[in-house]
């Protein structure tokens, strides 16, 4: 918790209350089923919580800002960017039922109340988002043709809308096709070890009617 407050000393007390509440929420759902590994759970602050929050150090969401998070598994990067942004609207979603009964219970113990869930693949969320934003759920060719078509047109934020993607290791070659793409090193931003070669990739997406 201290890691988080260091790098996001603004924090009100309402939002530290739920940071905090974090570990003891996803350990307790943890022994149930299993959505982060052992070793991760130790370190949730670090490998979960903060590198999520990458994304809010590249950009701050604007209120009323709408981001459709794919493939969230236990939440990741949905719930630490809904506790920082409660004046944004997050979708997480995911094919996998029992990752979303976690992240369900999750969301009712933080009474985070600016957070839906769908079970379901991405490619049927008929609805339009200013930012997708995901943690390396396949490569980014795979992943622009998933959310094709879901970017909404209305710019709002500072950067234009698309997706925010937090990867990791060499991206030369799956970002090669994608001129437009912005790689924004972690390192820059958090000085742990963990950070060295994670990156968020911001990709903007034309709005297609």
């Amino acid at each position: 918790m201290e890691l988080i407050q260091r790098y996001f000393p603004e924090l009100s007390e309402r939002q530290i209350l739920q940071f905090e509440q974090l570990k003891a929420l996803y350990q307790d759902w943890n022994l149930k089923i299993n959505v982060v590994s052992r070793k991760d759970i130790d370190e949730l602050y670090l490998r979960h919580v903060l590198h999520s929050l990458g994304i809010a150090k590249v950009m701050q969401f604007t209120d009323g800002s709408n981001i459709l998070d794919v493939g969230t598994g236990g939440g990741f990067p949905g719930i630490p960017l809904a506790i920082l942004h409660p004046e944004c609207q997050f979708h997480l979603v995911d094919s996998i039922a029992k990752k979303l009964k976690v992240v369900n219970e999750v969301v009712e113990g933080l009474q985070l109340n600016n957070v839906r869930t769908t079970h379901s693949r991405v490619e049927e969320i008929d609805e339009q988002f200013d930012f997708i934003v995901s943690r390396a759920v396949a490569a980014m060719p795979t992943f622009v043709h998933w959310v094709k078509g879901k970017i909404a047109k209305p710019q709002q934020n500072e950067l234009k809308n698309g997706i925010l993607y937090l990867k990791g290791g060499d991206l030369t070659e799956e970002l090669k096709t994608y001129r437009t793409a912005q790689i924004y090193h972690l390192s820059d931003y958090f000085k742990e070890d963990f950070f060295e070669t994670k990156k968020v990739v911001h990709l903007p997406l034309k709005y297609r009617g």
